[in-house]
This record gives C-alpha cells, structure tokens and sequence, in this order.
C-alpha cells in the first residue's frame, strides 16, 4: 500500500504562484507513475500532470505552459508549480500514484488528502 500525504495549496490572486508537494511512502510500484488530479465544486475530477516512471511528462491543455510537474525519486516526492493561476483553476487538487501510465481502472491507484487551491479574481 501506498501512503500520500500533500502540503501547499491555499489562497492566492489571479496571476500568483502556488506550490503543492507530495511525500510517498509504504510500498512503491516497482514502475511509478505519479500525478496530479483537481476536482472544481460540481465537476469531475480531471488529470492535471503526470510524470510517468520512464520521465516522460503529460499536462492537460488547460494547465501547459503554465504548471510544472517534478520529481525527487531520492525524496520520493512529486510536486507540482502552479504560475499564472486563474479563477479556473480552483479546486481541490489530489496527488495519485498509479501503477499504470494511464491510470486505468484495473490498475493500482493510490489517492493524497487532497489540497485546496483558491484563485480569487
């Protein structure tokens, strides 16, 4: 079982920066994936980032250019830079790892707490 545990998040304006990390622990795939996920109030919840075991990156359209997903495979951490946030951007936001690059359904996926980020206009 895999345990995430996420810090960061909170309050920010429109255009602000925020930070969210997630310390992995407990018994790691042998090929990780990691991710980020957010869930606005009403939605879904919907793929922010992913980092795939091999270093390959994914971002959702809505977020390139502007968040930036990294890795300490030493710290076994993942984290997630948040620049240029807008009002869209609010949500609660969960790290996952998965032990699929896809996170389908039949494969392990393990959830964080999940954080708040709020983006005021």
């Amino acid at each position: 079982q895999v345990q995430l545990v996420q810090s960061g998040g909170g309050l920010v304006q429109t255009g602000g920066s925020l930070r969210l990390s997630c310390a992995a622990s407990g018994r790691m795939f042998s090929r990780p994936n990691m991710g980020w996920f957010r869930q606005a109030p009403g939605k879904a919840r919907e793929f922010v980032a992913a980092i795939i075991w091999n270093g390959v990156i994914n971002y959702a359209d809505s977020v390139k250019g502007r968040f930036t997903i990294s890795r300490d495979n030493a710290k076994n951490t993942v984290s997630l830079q948040m620049n240029s946030l807008k009002p869209e951007d609010t949500a609660v936001y969960y790290c996952s790892a998965s032990s699929s690059s896809s996170w389908s359904e039949s494969s392990s996926i393990n959830w964080g707490q999940g954080t708040q980020v709020t983006v005021s206009s």
